[in-house]
């Protein structure tokens, strides 16, 4: 497969230019995760949730595993339409509609992204003593650049390199910890309900957070049944061993280096290889910011084009798009850099308000109200086609979806009024899940019976 850039940006792929195999998502997706990121989100079970490895472990197994069920359906949709997420969510809040939402997925895919800087950078700072903060940082986002500019190929060539490397370099940090694990705490049983519900829920988060650009990988793919099931297949089981070996190293250096950072703690765990390591983890970070950072660079492309209907967007408004991300990405980096954990904490609670409800319409509406049957045409029109300016059955569920989240939400910001009856554990995603679910399919029939009704008079 040549590296070479890629020319599309948000419009349907062409039928005879669909092209890949379906394994290589398996490859995209383990090695997207394979970064110090989820090192550290692994982390939190024993460090900020106060749990002992097994429950942290079972955590983070169990919520990687049921996030993972949602992300995937979202990238079985991508064969199917041959269009990035976001533009397909036009067809179910309509083109304005879908605004709002894809510009707090912009905001998310710009948090990750100064995330990933942040801890690719203190890695490298740790590996390459005489390396200068901000020019670590500045490392991290000038090679990311490569694969973010390059597109879709170049993605999945480097994704086959990283999946290889840096899982091998994992494999053998837990099993360097694992090995130094004393047996009072393997047998440690310390925690509580209220932390396990939080780690499983930032593990789930975690999935869930890919679900709005995650077909952007797949809409390659020729359409096909067989196409659609192994891309859930190929994407799922990537994503969760991708993702779980990586929270098992994290959670594995909290264990014993609870009071130093988790590059720290890699640097103690891995005495004299620990630069190898470092290098190798900070690196692998570039192709988790190329993702995101491509992806939000299509969803950005996304809010200007439904504005500007006539606009052609090409390559290279997808290249000056995707600079501008990764400098407001550096300029947040250098932001949160002072107090990371707290900030990457509150950032995923937000993620998990906003999220949530989105991913509960778009499943909802693709696989149980249309069964896939969507207007590709219609996402590109100046009124929205068959779908208007906005759905409002979709806009009204989406909001009524973040409010009742509100009374059990917990965390440093702000405190539900319902969390302390449930002993403080925060079950706001999964009330999200439901209701919303439940109102979109309401409100959905509702419409659809009163539009038919309407057109049998009007015959």
């Amino acid at each position: 497969m040549a590296m070479t850039f890629e020319t599309h940006t948000i419009y349907q792929i062409p039928e005879d230019q669909r092209y890949g195999r379906v394994s290589d998502l398996f490859t995209v997706w383990f090695s997207t995760n394979m970064t110090l990121l989820t090192v550290v989100t692994g982390a939190l079970g024993p460090t900020v949730f106060g749990l002992s490895f097994g429950w942290s472990m079972l955590a983070a197994v169990a919520g990687n595993m049921a996030g993972a069920v949602f992300m995937a359906l979202h990238a079985a949709q991508g064969p199917m339409l041959g269009v990035p997420q976001m533009v397909q969510s036009r067809g179910q809040f309509g083109s304005y509609g879908a605004v709002p939402i894809v510009l707090l997925v912009i905001v998310m895919y710009v948090g990750f992204a100064a995330s990933n800087y942040v801890v690719g950078g203190q890695a490298l700072v740790q590996a390459l003593p005489g390396l200068n903060g901000t020019v670590s940082v500045l490392t991290i986002a000038i090679v990311s650049l490569v694969p973010c500019c390059m597109g879709y190929k170049a993605i999945h060539v480097i994704s086959k390199i990283v999946s290889w490397l840096a899982g091998a370099v994992v494999l053998g940090c837990i099993g360097l910890g694992l090995w130094r694990f004393s047996g009072a705490t393997l047998m440690d049983t310390h925690g509580s309900v209220a932390g396990i519900m939080s780690a499983f829920s930032v593990s789930a988060l975690w999935q869930v957070a890919y679900a709005p650009y995650v077909s952007d990988s797949s809409r390659y793919l020729p359409n096909s049944a067989v196409s659609v099931r192994n891309t859930f297949i190929a994407t799922y089981t990537g994503t969760v061993l991708g993702t779980i070996l990586p929270m098992m190293l994290g959670i594995v250096l909290a264990c014993q280096w609870a009071n130093l950072t988790t590059v720290e703690a890699l640097a103690q765990l891995c005495g004299g290889a620990a630069p190898f390591v470092l290098v190798v983890l900070s690196l692998a970070i570039t192709l988790g910011n190329a993702m995101g950072v491509y992806c939000g660079a299509l969803s950005t492309i996304t809010v200007v084009q439904t504005f500007l209907p006539d606009w052609r967007p090409e390559m290279m408004s997808r290249v000056v798009v995707t600079l501008c991300l990764v400098a407001l990405a550096l300029t947040m980096a250098f932001g949160m850099s002072s107090d990371f954990m707290k900030s990457y904490a509150a950032f995923l609670d937000i993620l998990m308000a906003v999220i949530v409800p989105w991913t509960a319409i778009n499943l909802t509406d693709y696989y149980l109200l249309r069964h896939g049957d969507y207007d590709v045409a219609s996402f590109f029109r100046a009124d929205g086609g068959r779908y208007g300016y906005f759905n409002v059955a979709a806009v009204l569920s989406y909001l009524v979806g973040v409010v009742v989240e509100l009374p059990f939400l917990r965390n440093d910001l702000y405190t539900g009024f319902l969390v302390p009856a449930l002993h403080g554990v925060d079950i706001s995603w999964l009330v999200s899940l439901v209701v919303t679910t439940v109102l979109y399919v309401v409100l959905s029939r509702g419409d659809r019976a009163r539009t038919a009704k309407e057109e049998e008079q009007a015959a």
